[in-house]
């Protein structure tokens, strides 16, 4: 009898960890959404914006690299500030800031005030997540199998859903900062809800600044990975439409179709990634990334018709998806950094592929030709799966963490 209740306790314990776990899944998966719709729901005004400046495209571009330079100014910044005051106070602290600099966004009334908001508006995104992968990485040690790439897809997911708030926001002639508020009230209510779920991850040991020193070879070799999956990513996003366009030669209705496959592709396999990292490993998986996008661009490439194309596009969205959840996971378990600090330093050298691809494209096509600039993108998948097959065991120890 009293083993009996013994067991009987022990699995109420179990039944109540259980629940807790999916419901902070549940509260850490709404936050990346909210992310996502910020960020959707900003890029959706641009036209708006520019409009209410009277900005040409060069002034444009210049005013939007605001956003990868305060990204690029939050990043040792954020790892820093995880690690201090754990990611918990960060998510909340960069949640409020979204939620107050979105809307300042709209109702900025010169270039020159709307210029620092942008930057600031960068910073915050990026300080967010952060934050959110240094919780997230807590939470699928609480696991014990991936759950990453999963809350990756509610992100892209929120892509899709700012999209068509703002679509409809620009029908029913709504101003961009009242489109604005109505995100920052969702964003409110969503962190005033979910913010007592939230714990502070338990501390590793490791410095609590940035070193200027080598990282590991671990985090070096997923810095490449990640570094080359946001190279393909980055060029996915700002080329698809102009490649269907100007290559494809579909007809002008159907311009978009390239990039629609290509979310669609890659919001989708996000929530499938963690099945099948927990199946395969995460090793296979990353491989298989890498041989789908080096297929799918050359696919597109040598077969450039609207059917071939399409089929291309959907195979580079099923091999970016899991790049950067994968680089993630592996990243937050190094030996010699924190996690908050180890997850800075890969999305730094990750992020310099997000930034130089879009232009690398531009650049290499003006010289010789668009499809040149998609075969060359083409060698960073491969890259991928050469990384991730070469002198392997400098994942191995990683690869069985999750399992243990």
């Amino acid at each position: 009898m009293p083993y009996a209740c013994n067991f009987a306790y022990q699995t109420y314990d179990l039944i109540i960890l259980m629940t807790l776990l999916q419901k902070r899944r549940v509260a850490l998966g709404s936050l990346f959404f909210i992310a996502g719709l910020c960020f959707a729901s900003w890029a959706a005004r641009i036209p708006d914006i520019q409009m209410k400046f009277n900005l040409s495209e060069a002034q444009l571009g210049t005013l939007l690299l605001g956003l990868p330079i305060g990204s690029m100014i939050a990043l040792p910044l954020a790892g820093w500030a995880v690690h201090r005051f754990g990611s918990r106070t960060l998510i909340i602290i960069s949640g409020i800031g979204y939620m107050f600099f979105l809307p300042l966004i709209g109702f900025s009334q010169s270039i020159w005030m709307l210029l620092p908001v942008i930057v600031v508006f960068g910073m915050i995104g990026n300080m967010m997540n952060i934050s959110l992968n240094t919780q997230a990485l807590a939470l699928e040690d609480k696991y014990g199998k991936n759950i990453l790439a999963s809350l990756h897809g509610l992100w892209s997911l929120a892509g899709f859903t700012g999209a068509g708030i703002g679509a409809a926001m620009i029908y029913f002639q709504v101003l961009p900062k009242f489109h604005y508020l109505f995100i920052a009230l969702i964003v409110l209510a969503v962190i005033s809800l979910v913010q007592k779920l939230l714990v502070n991850e338990e501390r590793t040991g490791g410095g609590g600044s940035l070193i200027l020193r080598k990282p590991d070879n671990l985090l070096l070799r997923i810095g490449i990975i990640a570094f080359l999956g946001m190279l393909c990513e980055g060029c996915m996003f700002d080329w698809s439409g102009v490649y269907f366009k100007k290559i494809v030669e579909i007809e002008a209705g159907l311009v978009a179709l390239g990039y629609v496959t290509f979310m669609g592709a890659m919001a989708s396999a996000r929530f499938i990634s963690d099945r099948l990292n927990n199946r395969f490993g995460r090793l296979k998986i990353l491989r298989l990334s890498g041989v789908f996008i080096f297929t799918g661009l050359l696919m597109s490439v040598l077969f450039p018709f609207p059917i071939t194309a399409t089929v291309g596009f959907l195979l580079v969205g099923l091999g970016v998806a899991s790049i950067i959840p994968i680089s993630y996971s592996i990243a937050g378990r190094s030996k010699l950094y924190p996690p908050g600090i180890a997850l800075a330093l890969v999305s730094t050298i990750s992020f310099f592929g997000f930034l130089i691809g879009p232009p690398l494209i531009g650049f290499i096509a003006e010289i010789l030709d668009l499809k040149v600039s998609f075969a060359l993108v083409a060698l960073a998948g491969l890259g991928i799966a050469i990384l991730t097959s070469v002198r392997i065991q400098v994942f191995q120890s990683e690869e069985m963490v999750l399992k243990k």
